[in-house]
């Protein structure tokens, strides 16, 4: 029982049996917010490890290469030389921040650090927080659909699912479900002439690790955002020639690609493709072309949820998933289906956890969702207000590139979160100015003005309200490092000094 304030009757709060879908960094914000709020949960993962995306796989879908299939049988889209391109003071969790650990094997203690510190940060998270005990791995949610109401207010939702292992498969039934499976693992394929007649290869940046077989070879990069310029980065140290394309060569045509392409002779940038040809030619707007090896779709991806039956409650129309009140609770669903890291271009984990605190909070009973019929009056008017911007309809979800400070306003409204403190902002802002301006190095400037030198300082100061310490082995336990569990070399995938006993 909480308080309400002075003269007010109590809050009975309710605790609820929870599914969580999805062990990355989304879901396991979200399992630590239900968690402290009193709930039971249930976390499911078809991974062998928590991590999401973080997790590196060297796996990829072998005889899909494109990712057509849905869903695609390796969720990871991870490639091996991925960095951060945000700094990690503004990437932890509000009480347990992404500080460096200089000195301890494996990690990696730089501002930009290569994406498997980001994971062993979130292991670390798992570990001191004791959330492994809330996760199924090795277990791939198959339906989620309601159950039956037994009374007009009562809503419950059942699970079916199956483990990996052996093929078992269970159906259970929860008080809420929430949907935290990210938005980096079903491919967005273009549609361009010739596709289907072209005999070389085509794959997705999906299926992109290393650049080992791509010696020698011409490649076209379909596409040339963040991923598609870091990837054709890597391949270029390889290929024998690297082809960017975008829709506007004006537009793409930065001073970050002014310098790739002065500095690396076997870069090139085009206007986009127009048409494949069976015989390996790739014609550009332009009416240029080149004789490739490879086209590679570095194109995006699409919000993808198969197992999720709503009868049409919620839908994904040009990666619009809707509709969706502040892009987490379906209206006519809610608060029992919500949805936890649905928003592009936002703080992470910061933004994750916020909304993680207002579903727990929610359900709980400790905060009240407005009328159904209101909530979905201000979906419909946040689509009309993005769409007389002139903003795409792919563009509802991204946040950070559209309305920047709505990301704030967010964790104020519903959690009473702080904002970030000055000169965190400064330095994201300071660190996409420095990408915009040179790709290569922006990672590694130490420019940093008197009034982020002052925040760090600070910020280095920090002790976590939490110990940073992690179970000791027993004699008799087994400890599984992720690398081994894949089959992967010390070469590839260095070993994460968290291990986990199983």
């Amino acid at each position: 029982m909480v308080s309400a304030g002075d003269g007010e009757q109590p809050l009975q709060l309710q605790s609820k049996n929870v599914c969580v879908v999805g062990a990355g960094m989304a879901g396991m914000a979200a399992a630590r917010e239900l968690r402290l709020e009193g709930h039971a949960v249930t976390v499911m993962e078809q991974s062998a490890d928590v991590g999401g995306q973080w997790l590196y796989d060297p796996r990829t879908d072998g005889d899909d290469p494109l990712g057509a299939a849905v869903p695609v049988r390796v969720p990871g889209s991870m490639y091996a030389c991925l960095r951060l391109i945000s700094p990690r003071e503004a990437m932890g969790f509000s009480d347990f921040q992404f500080l460096p650990r200089h000195g301890v094997a494996g990690r990696d203690p730089r501002r930009y650090p290569v994406h498997r510190e980001m994971y062993c940060y979130l292991r670390d998270f798992c570990d001191v927080f004791g959330l492994m005990d809330a996760v199924r791995l090795n277990t791939r949610v198959l339906r989620v659909a309601e159950t039956i109401p037994t009374s007009p207010s009562t809503r419950q939702w059942a699970v079916r699912s199956v483990q990996l292992c052996d093929g078992d498969e269970k159906e259970e039934v929860f008080d809420a479900v929430v949907v935290a499976t990210g938005h980096y693992s079903q491919p967005k394929l273009p549609r361009i002439k010739g596709m289907e007649e072209w005999l070389r290869r085509q794959m997705h940046c999906h299926s992109y690790r290393t650049p080992d077989s791509f010696g020698g070879e011409v490649v076209v990069m379909v596409g040339c955002g963040d991923s598609g310029k870091d990837i054709a980065l890597d391949l270029r140290r390889v290929a024998k020639e690297v082809h960017l394309t975008a829709k506007s060569t004006e537009e793409a045509m930065t001073p970050a690609m002014s310098k790739m392409l002065a500095n690396h002779v076997n870069l090139h940038l085009h206007p986009q493709v127009d048409q494949l040809h069976a015989d390996g030619r790739v014609v550009f707007a332009d009416g240029s072309s080149v004789v490739a090896d490879t086209v590679m779709y570095c194109t995006g991806y699409t919000y993808s949820f198969p197992f999720l039956d709503t009868g049409g409650a919620v839908t994904v129309d040009d990666n619009r998933v809707g509709p969706l009140f502040e892009h987490v609770f379906p209206p006519s669903l809610a608060p029992s289906l919500s949805f936890v890291g649905v928003p592009r271009k936002v703080l992470i984990p910061w933004f994750f956890e916020a909304q993680g605190k207002w579903v727990a909070q929610v359900l709980s009973g400790r905060r009240a969702l407005p009328p159904e019929e209101e909530m979905l009056r201000s979906v419909e008017e946040h689509y009309r207000a993005r769409e007389a911007a002139g903003v795409p309809k792919k563009y509802t979800h991204d946040i950070g590139g559209v309305e920047p400070l709505k990301m704030y306003e967010f964790g104020e409204k519903y959690c009473d979160f702080p904002r970030i403190e000055n000169w965190q902002r400064e330095l994201i802002l300071s660190g996409i100015a420095g990408m915009n301006e040179d790709m290569e190095s922006f990672r590694d400037r130490t420019d940093d003005s008197d009034n982020v030198r002052k925040g760090l300082q600070r910020w280095l100061g920090l002790e976590h309200p939490h110990s940073l310490a992690l179970p000791t082995p027993k004699s008799g336990d087994i400890f599984v490092r992720i690398g081994e569990r894949f089959g992967v070399g010390s070469s590839s995938f260095p070993a994460c000094q968290s291990t986990r006993r199983i």
